[in-house]
């Protein structure tokens, strides 16, 4: 059997409403509705592996909920794998979210880093990595605002891939399954 894989992209927290304030509702809502895509995609479409990028905001939050999705009974088969765009890209965080990034890398199945210096093709090519690898996509974005980001470019190079989209919009939670 073809293992079924699934990546994940999103906006970092700037970009929302909330911004930082994780305790805010809508931001509790997000990690809920993909904590749902997440087992949907294991029990539904046998996807076992899922690929985050690294960054603030979605990726970690996603991380968040796949390692603790995979301690739950009839979910310990999930790898979690950490795609790093360069070496060091978490140097101008602050301490508490590098030590959150620290936790999910000691936890995570698998890291890998896929640039090799600190520039936007990183993570341009971090994100085409992760979808090249990838039979579904979940990204937390909103499809109608066309917002010029990394995440915009990553979800348009899922649909050129053919890769199956599954939106969960930022501003209300609700998904969108195959967009």
């Amino acid at each position: 059997m073809n293992e079924c894989v699934c990546a994940i992209t999103g906006h970092r927290p700037s970009r929302f409403k909330f911004k930082y304030s994780e305790d805010y509702a809508l931001c509790k809502k997000i990690k809920a509705s993909m904590l749902e895509v997440f087992r949907k995609l294991h029990d539904e479409k046998e996807v076992r592996r899922f690929y985050v990028g690294g960054a603030l905001g979605v990726d970690m939050w996603a991380a968040e909920q796949i390692l603790r999705l995979k301690e739950q009974p009839g979910y310990e088969d999930i790898e979690l794998v950490v795609a790093l765009p360069f070496v060091g890209h978490d140097a101008k965080w602050d301490q508490r979210s590098k030590r959150r990034m620290e936790f999910i890398l000691q936890h995570c199945s698998k890291k890998e880093v896929i640039g090799n210096e600190d520039c936007r093709e990183s993570y341009i090519k971090r994100n085409c990595y992760m979808v090249d690898q990838a039979n579904y996509l979940v990204a937390v974005y909103d499809d109608a605002r066309n917002l010029r980001s990394g995440t915009m470019q990553c979800v348009w190079y899922a649909r050129k891939k053919q890769v199956p989209v599954i939106l969960i919009h930022p501003d209300t939670s609700m998904v969108t399954y195959n967009s």
